[in-house]
């Protein structure tokens, strides 16, 4: 059977797998469509614990929107369509929630708020690019952790904030969306860096939130912004990136609800593990290896021991944070950069920590834009064309291997059935 797998914005692969060996091709659960424009105004006047969205911005005071980068899947722009006629008389700022990422390219912000909502608000200087580095922060206390609530002061100092988010798996924080907008998104680097620590810990995974101690962390973090008015904006996306659902008004409660809607999109069934996982990093994620990685540790979950897993991702503008690069290129083999991690923390060794976890039972692969090189120096074998690498694995596993192919790996967390 020949397999379609997505490689950047618009190319694709083609591979053919035989039908013995094909466990299935798993994406995202199908869910009925729904309007979304609907959706987006039954969850606008129907929010969580407050005001519907057009009393909370009958207001002069400054509203502050924060919204995910350009490493999200987030519709933004498709919420701005629908409320920017609205609400772009009104005194309102946007703070793109980068937390530790660079800032968007132009590419990145015409897909993040639209062309022609861009250039306005570009034109009027209303939209600034979280630095975790270099903002002005404020520090509005601790979680019970301790974790330092270090935030930007654009949105310390704000009286009234609506955070736009996607709630998709998370393969550390258990699901992004909610609290994330605020911890990591426009956190200093120092809070992000004492959170991310948790992710160390094996009970930081995809689709757990009870006992995830990232999570919960997180959560006990957000008691700080008591003093901030919130609407929250959450959708919940399907396979097709399309809206499935949307929940709005209190931070927490409508976080929960989004979960209760993923849930039903995004943990997938797989009848056993494979000997082969194809894992893909669809775009926007695919936007460095750093982001890719996601897809990655997703993939592992559908591998079985001393399989090997080929993470397909185009690796946009490279490789990522320099202290992740560094550290896995520091080791010749993987059990010694998790020594190294034991030894020291720097903020990026969370997701490189994850990849040489898998390393240590399992074969990496990649197909990816980065140089043959890059790939070797962080424990990948080298790859630039699916079918090759597709072959090598076969040659090796055997003509009889299982394969399972993630073409959302990103988005897709599979669970083999009880």
């Amino acid at each position: 059977m020949q397999i379609k797998v997505p490689y950047g914005k618009s190319d694709a692969f083609h591979v053919d797998i035989a039908d013995n060996q094909l466990t299935g091709v798993f994406n995202p659960n199908h869910v009925d469509k729904v309007d979304a424009d609907t959706a987006i105004d039954q969850a606008l006047a129907n929010p969580f614990e407050t005001d519907s969205f057009e009393k909370f911005m009958d207001t002069n005071e400054r509203v502050v929107f924060i919204v995910n980068d350009g490493t999200r899947p987030t519709p933004t722009a498709q919420v701005l369509r629908h409320i920017y006629p609205k609400i772009k008389d009104k005194n309102i700022y946007f703070i793109v929630a980068t937390g530790v990422h660079r800032e968007p390219t132009e590419e990145e912000y015409n897909f993040i708020f639209g062309a022609d909502i861009y250039q306005d608000l570009k034109a009027k200087g209303r939209i600034h690019s979280h630095d975790c580095h270099h903002d002005a922060m404020t520090y509005l206390g601790k979680s019970s952790n301790g974790t330092k609530m270090l935030l930007n002061k654009i949105v310390a100092d704000a009286a009234k904030v609506v955070p736009i988010s996607s709630i998709e798996p998370h393969y550390f924080a258990g699901y992004t969306g909610g609290r994330k907008s605020f911890l990591p998104g426009v956190a200093a680097y120092e809070t992000i860096s004492e959170n991310h620590y948790l992710a160390l810990k094996n009970s930081a995974r995809a689709l757990k939130l009870k006992g995830n101690p990232v999570h919960e962390d997180m959560m006990d973090a957000m008691q700080v912004l008591k003093g901030i008015d919130i609407f929250a904006i959450e959708m919940v996306l399907d396979s097709q990136h399309d809206i499935y659902a949307v929940t709005t008004g209190d931070l927490s409660q409508s976080f929960y609800a989004g979960i209760d809607k993923a849930k039903e999109v995004y943990g997938v069934r797989i009848p056993h593990k494979a000997d082969i996982v194809i894992s893909v990093a669809p775009y926007p994620m695919d936007v460095d290896l750093y982001q890719a990685q996601k897809a990655l540790d997703n993939g592992k979950l559908a591998l079985k021991r001393d399989g090997i897993l080929i993470l397909v991702a185009k690796c946009r503008t490279g490789i990522g944070p320099k202290p992740f690069y560094d550290l896995l290129s520091s080791e010749k083999d993987a059990q010694a950069v998790l020594d190294k991690i034991h030894h020291s923390w720097k903020l990026g060794y969370h997701k490189a920590a994850k990849m040489a976890q898998i390393d240590t039972w399992a074969q990496t692969w990649a197909v990816t834009d980065l140089t043959d090189q890059q790939m070797r120096n962080v424990h990948f074998k080298p790859f630039h064309e699916l079918t090759a690498a597709y072959q090598a694995a076969v040659a090796e596993k055997g003509d009889q291997a299982s394969v399972i192919v993630l073409p959302a790996g990103s988005m897709t967390v599979p669970e083999v059935q009880a």
